[in-house]
């Protein structure tokens, strides 16, 4: 138990360290990546069987999701916040059927949606990161 809970406060210090030093686009691309990690697991917990974790990881997924959308400056973004708004709104109903149905192909959609988000938003010039 000890060597869990150590492992935990470790990893912890370490997302803590890498928030405080992100800038706003790199807070973003670690949101996404967060996503797509819960989403593995949920996936994986699916096919287990594990109801429970698979609820958590879910929930764990749209919570970022909801983050995301709520960091959406809708007047400045125009259109493309717009629509973004519109694609996180779709997956997290998506990720509700999802573990309502246990459905691990809908979790594979929104994995989709998010990795082409993430894919773009990887490919924004570093100069574009900090303006």
């Amino acid at each position: 138990m000890y060597n869990h809970s150590a492992l935990s406060q470790y990893q912890k210090v370490g997302l803590e360290s890498k928030i405080a030093a992100s800038n706003p686009h790199g807070l973003v691309a670690m949101l996404l990546d967060g996503a797509l990690e819960k989403l593995a697991r949920a996936s994986g917990f699916i096919e287990r069987g594990d109801v429970s974790a698979q609820g958590a990881a879910i929930s764990g997924a749209i919570n970022i999701i909801d983050s995301l959308r709520a960091s959406l400056d809708i007047d400045k973004g125009g259109e493309i916040a717009q629509g973004l708004n519109s694609l996180y709104d779709y997956m997290e109903r998506r990720l509700l059927e999802a573990n309502i149905k246990r459905d691990s192909a809908i979790v594979a959609e929104v994995v989709s949606l998010i990795s082409q988000i993430k894919s773009a938003w990887d490919a924004i010039p570093s100069a574009a990161e900090s303006a």
